[in-house]
Order: C-alpha cells, then sequence, then structure tokens
C-alpha cells in the first residue's frame, strides 16, 4: 500500500465519526488506516467496532490506551504505518470528497514519489461555513518562522520520521510538535516539498492548535531559541515583518514607488545631506 492515514482521537465521537466516514467513503481503499484513541470514555471505541464490523477499510488498525499526548499519540501511529507515505487526519478532520486519496495518488506518481507533496486545506466552523482556504505556500525558513505549512493536507514519507536527521515528533510539545518537525525539515532541513492544487481537507477550527494562540506561540518561540542559530534568529526577529511588508507592496506592484523613494533617500545620505 502506497499510504497509511493516521487518526488520532481523545473522548470526541461525534469528530471520530465524521472523519471515519470520510475516509470510509474514499473510491480508493487500498491504503492503511490506522487509529490511535487515547483511552476514551465516551462512545468512541463503539465507534471505531461500528466500522471494524462493516468491513469498510481494506486495512483497518487500532488501539485504544492511555498515552502521554497528542505527539506521543502520533507517534504511536506512525510507528504502526506500514506504507511509504504518512497522513496524519485528526479526529474531526475531514477527507473534502470521496475522490481525494484517488486524485492523490495520481499526483504522487506523476510527481515522482516527492519526500513530501501536499494540497489545499479548508477551514471549516463548526456551523459549516467555509471561512478559509491554504494552499501553496513560500516554503522557506520566513514562511515557518512567520507561519506553517498545514498538517493534515501533507503526505510525508515514512522514511522521514525517525532517522538521524529529523526523529519523529517531539512528544515534550503540547501543540506545535508538528510545526517544529516542519520547520526542521523543510525550513531547515533541505527537504522540498511539492505543491498540488487538489482540495484535500477540511479543519476543525476548534482543535486546540486554535483555541490556545498563547500556547502555541509560547512554544513557537521556545523551539526557535532552540533550533535557529542566535544570529540568524535576531535577523529575523528584527527584519521578518519589513520583507513580509515589502512583499506584500511587490504582489500589488508597488515595488517601483518603494525602490525610487529608497533611491532618492540613497543619494541624500550619500551626499551627507540626510545623516545614516
Amino acid at each position: 500500500m502506497l499510504l497509511t492515514i493516521v487518526t488520532i482521537n481523545w473522548n470526541n465521537a461525534v469528530g471520530l465519526q465524521k472523519t471515519m466516514q470520510s475516509v470510509a467513503q474514499q473510491t480508493r481503499k487500498d491504503f492503511q488506516y490506522v487509529i490511535i484513541d487515547g483511552n476514551s470514555n465516551d462512545n468512541s471505541v463503539a465507534v471505531i467496532k461500528q466500522f471494524e464490523e462493516k468491513k469498510i477499510f481494506n486495512s483497518l488498525t487500532w488501539i485504544s490506551e492511555p498515552d502521554n499526548g497528542i505527539y506521543n499519540a502520533m507517534n504511536k501511529g506512525m510507528r504502526l504505518a506500514t506504507s511509504k507515505y504518512i497522513q496524519i487526519l485528526n479526529s474531526a478532520d475531514t477527507l473534502v470528497d470521496k475522490y481525494v486519496v484517488e486524485r492523490i495518488y495520481k499526483a504522487i506518481e506523476q510527481n515522482a514519489y516527492p519526500d513530501i507533496i501536499y494540497g489545499n486545506m479548508l477551514k471549516i466552523t463548526p456551523e459549516g461555513k467555509l471561512v478559509g482556504k491554504t494552499g501553496e505556500e513560500k516554503c522557506n525558513f520566513l514562511q515557518f518562522y512567520r507561519g506553517t505549512l498545514n498538517h493534515n493536507c501533507c503526505y510525508i514519507k515514512k522514511e522521514l520520521f525517525g532517522n538521524d536527521k529529523f526523529g519523529m515528533y517531539d512528544e515534550e510539545l503540547k501543540i506545535v510538535s508538528d510545526w517544529k518537525w516542519l520547520t526542521q525539515t523543510i525550513g531547515l532541513g533541505g527537504i522540498t516539498p511539492i505543491y498540488v492544487d487538489i482540495d484535500v481537507t477540511t479543519f476543525d477550527t476548534t482543535g486546540i492548535s486554535e483555541t490556545q494562540l498563547e500556547l502555541r506561540e509560547a512554544e513557537r518561540k521556545q523551539v526557535l531559541k532552540q533550533i535557529v542559530p542566535a544570529a540568524i534568529k535576531t535577523d529575523y526577529d528584527n527584519h521578518a515583518f519589513h520583507i513580509e511588508q515589502v512583499n506584500r507592496i511587490k504582489k500589488h506592484h508597488l515595488y517601483g514607488a518603494l525602490y525610487f523613494v529608497e533611491r532618492v533617500l540613497f543619494k541624500l545620505e550619500k551626499w551627507h545631506i540626510l545623516k545614516r
């Protein structure tokens, strides 16, 4: 099998039902499905067993046991994966429609089996309203310093996890370990992802990464301090916002005016009319 989809869940039977249903409806069935449940005390295990009894999935592996957090559960799922690629599709997130796996398989083949391939993610409110869509990103360090690459619409070669260079997800972090891993692999590690214009997932906007923003920012600052040399981090701390301003000006075709003003200031400084 080319793909393993990993779903982690804890006490979210309603969200798990949605996620499993979106996976079950796929037109291509030749993938492994792994569910890691954190010993839920709601109806989650019953939901899993209902799908299991219907024998919808060609390959379904699941466990329900205590874990040490989100990333401990994700790492468990990845260790159970037997396929070439892994997608993390957490409880309450869903695949957009029944053709997602079929389209992604074709895209992987057409792009010569890249290390990471990703598509679009739709942000949906609990009421079903579309509030955003993310797609192609500039996958450089600035992108990860200011933002991220959406995790659930990424298909990542399993061999990248657990190797000496990149390792698994950092289980000490509560909320940004996937961002840390992607920053180390793409932002700093030389891995080049391939973007395909395919709507892949809907994202649950009530998840922890969207509701605990202060914790997210605190952990991101902690990680950047750990993995980025101090001199480089200082430059980004001082200039990242200004780089984004210039990029926005370029986007709206106003760079010529900015360049003209900068050249005038340069000449005035050179002629000592203005102080540097």
